[in-house]
This record gives C-alpha cells, sequence and structure tokens, in this order.
C-alpha cells in the first residue's frame, strides 16, 4: 500500500509539472491522508495545585508525565519556573530529565509576561520584549513554540490593531530561531474566534499561529476581569474551535469534569476531535485539566481515556 501510495504521489507531481492533472489516480494517497491520528501530550496546568503548594516542583514534571501517566510529551506553563528563563545550568537539568525519561518538551505556555493587547504602545512593547526569553527558553529545552496571551485594555479595534504589532515583532524574533508563536484564544477578545482568526490572517507569516483550547471562550465577564467573576458573552466553542484550527499548531483539550459514562462534562469531545479530524492539524493534543471534584490525578487519567477512546473511535 505505501509503494502504491508513493507511486500514486509522484505520477500525479509529474503529470502536474506537464500541465496536467490526474485526481482519480490520488484516490490512494488521499485516502491514507484521511487517517486520524494524534499523540497526547500534558500541558502543566494540569497539575497546577500541586505544583502551587509546593508539593512537586517544575522539574519533577516530565518525569511525572512519564512514569506516572505515560505520556512522553509536555507543555509547561512559565508560571512554575518564572525566573529560570535564563539560567541554563536549571534549564540544562530539566533537559536531562527529559532525556532521562524519553520525554519530549513541546511548548511553554507563556503568562505573567505584559499585555500584548494593551493600546499602550510602550507597554505593549515591553510586553514583546519580555517574551523573548522564552523562546529561546523553549529552543533550548527542544520545543518549537510558545503560547502567548492577547490581554490589554483596548476597544476590539485597538486591540486588533495592538496584537497584529506585538505577534508581528515577536513572530519576526521567533522566525529566526524556526521558533512558532501560538497565539490562544485565552480570555477578553481573544476568545472571540472570529476576531483572533483575522489577527493570524493579517500577520500572515507561517510562524504565527493558534493554540486551540477547546473550552476558553468567555469574551467578557461580569466585572470586567479575566477569570473570577462569571461570564456574560460565550463565544460558541465549536464555531470557535473550527474557525482556529486552519492556523493551529497546538491543541489544549481542556478538562473540567466527567458523566459516569466518562464523557466530559462541559463539551462533547467527539463533536470537538471531529473538528479536528476534518481540519489539517495533525500535532499534539494536550490534557489540560482543571476540575475541582476530581483529583489532578483523576482528572488527568479521565482525560487521557476519554481522548485514546475517541482518537480510536475516529481513526
Amino acid at each position: 500500500m505505501e509503494n502504491n501510495t508513493r507511486r500514486a504521489f509522484i505520477k500525479q507531481a509529474s503529470l502536474a509539472a506537464a500541465g496536467f492533472t490526474l485526481l482519480p489516480s490520488l484516490s490512494v494517497f488521499a485516502e491514507e491522508q484521511k487517517k486520524f491520528d494524534f499523540k497526547i501530550s500534558l500541558a502543566e496546568w494540569s497539575l497546577h495545585k500541586d505544583l502551587f503548594s509546593g508539593k512537586i516542583t517544575n522539574l519533577d514534571f516530565p518525569v511525572i508525565a512519564k512514569t506516572t501517566y505515560d505520556i512522553d510529551a509536555v507543555e509547561y506553563v512559565n508560571q512554575f519556573f518564572k525566573d529560570k528563563a535564563k539560567d541554563i545550568s536549571y534549564l540544562n537539568q530539566l533537559k536531562q530529565r527529559c532525556s532521562d525519561n524519553g520525554v519530549r518538551s513541546v511548548l511553554i505556555m507563556v503568562d505573567q509576561e505584559g499585555l500584548l493587547g494593551d493600546k499602550n504602545n510602550t507597554e505593549r512593547e515591553q510586553a514583546v520584549e519580555n517574551h523573548y526569553k522564552w523562546v529561546e527558553a523553549s529552543k533550548h529545552l527542544g520545543g518549537h513554540a510558545i503560547r502567548v496571551n492577547l490581554h490589554g485594555d483596548a476597544t476590539a479595534e485597538e486591540w486588533h490593531d495592538a496584537s497584529v504589532k506585538s505577534l508581528t515583532k515577536l513572530t519576526e524574533f521567533a522566525a529566526k530561531m524556526d521558533m512558532t508563536i501560538l497565539a490562544e484564544n485565552h480570555g477578553t477578545w481573544s476568545s472571540n474566534a472570529g476576531m483572533l482568526a483575522k489577527v493570524i490572517q493579517e500577520v500572515n507569516h507561517k510562524n504565527c499561529r493558534t493554540m486551540v483550547d477547546f473550552a476558553n471562550f468567555c469574551v467578557r465577564r461580569e466585572k470586567g476581569d479575566l477569570w473570577e467573576s462569571p461570564c456574560v458573552d460565550w463565544y460558541d466553542k465549536y464555531k470557535g474551535v473550527e474557525e482556529l484550527l486552519p492556523y493551529a499548531k497546538g491543541v489544549s483539550a481542556k478538562t473540567f469534569d466527567f458523566t459516569e459514562a466518562g464523557e466530559e462534562s462541559n463539551s462533547d469531545f467527539t463533536r470537538m476531535l471531529s473538528l479536528v479530524k476534518a481540519s489539517p492539524y495533525r500535532g499534539y493534543i494536550g490534557i489540560e485539566y482543571e476540575g475541582d471534584r476530581l483529583s489532578e490525578d483523576e482528572g488527568i487519567r479521565a482525560s487521557k481515556k476519554l481522548l485514546e477512546r475517541i482518537r480510536k473511535q475516529l481513526a
């Protein structure tokens, strides 16, 4: 099957070069492309309670991912080693932990480094520069990207312009190292997927993509804060995921709770993963458990079991 597929592809390429097309000859190749599979990674936020309490450290994270959950790819959160971005000795320790356990460092999620979507140009420019060290740190660890937030005090138009400027400058820096900047739907205007997609389109760079979160679609909260008060303006999450997937180089499978049948209580994961299957994205899908009823350990295990079951169904 593999040799036939390769021959069909070569034949099609030759005909295309001569100005002809022969779509039926690519039917086998197309069938191969329809196969759906993905690798599972673990987002560090899934263990944020244990990390904030000091029960475990960032250096423990990749070891726990592999030895406890049999997950060999990790997505860090900079909050758990926020003073170590330029500490090469520390980064080498972390890199060695990964190497010793057969774990890949996929990316770093960057928080608390300033407002990339802010209308204040001075503060926004400083925020861009604050992210440079995390691009370098992720590169050192063997990652392919950092995830950024497009937060800031701005109207919709101001936010769009500020976000384009920030992402353009940050992406130009990252591209020199073959690194990617991932903008996530992560609160305020960025959770309006249509608006975020337009930002990515205007930046128009292969190294500026999206990190698609299945759940972060609250555009406005009651008190104007980012996370605490009730949401009063939700963007349709299924529409949002579908709109952002064409630009994706990261997907976050956010989970909160589960039914007795093992389904995620807040989102239809079969529908979500069907959207991923229909898209060009074929990278890691990261477990990001954020619930309270189940322990972090139980939530991670339930999330992994759900992803594995649906992956098998959709393969």
